[in-house]
């Protein structure tokens, strides 16, 4: 899964909880290295396991020949509480990391197929997030 290699602070502050209300994304709005592309259209927060499901879907319906690129990267710490632990004693520990996703990111992208089978692939990563995306082609 991906992970930062160090980060300058282990526990992050908390973003606001409704990611749909924080603008639209300004960088990474355009296919650069591929043909077609997997753009978000909402909002939210993708965890590293999320974006290695979606990676592994896009690869396994790929041929030998495609490439994949991740456009994304979980960089941001997030916290959770044990089972059944009571209020308060501190915040909780490091469980994962997660990338903020704001509506128009381009996340993945492919080259080396034909545009039915890459608007199949990048459906079938889509799936695996918890945002909705659109297919793009350059």
């Amino acid at each position: 899964m991906l992970m930062p290699k160090k980060v300058k602070f282990r526990k992050a502050h908390t973003f606001r909880e409704n990611p749909d209300k924080v603008g639209v994304e300004t960088r990474g709005t355009k296919i650069s290295f591929g043909s077609y592309g997997l753009k978000a259209t909402e909002g939210g927060r993708i965890k590293s396991q999320q974006i290695e499901a979606a990676r592994k879907a896009i690869a396994h319906s790929m041929s030998k020949s495609g490439k994949i690129w991740t456009r994304i990267f979980p960089d941001h710490p997030y916290t959770q509480k044990p089972a059944e632990v009571k209020m308060g004693k501190g915040k909780g520990e490091l469980q994962g990391y997660v990338a903020i996703i704001k509506p128009g990111r381009v996340l993945f992208e492919v080259d080396g197929c034909d545009e039915t089978s890459a608007r199949e692939m990048l459906r079938k990563g889509g799936t695996k997030l918890p945002v909705d995306t659109k297919f793009l082609a350059r």
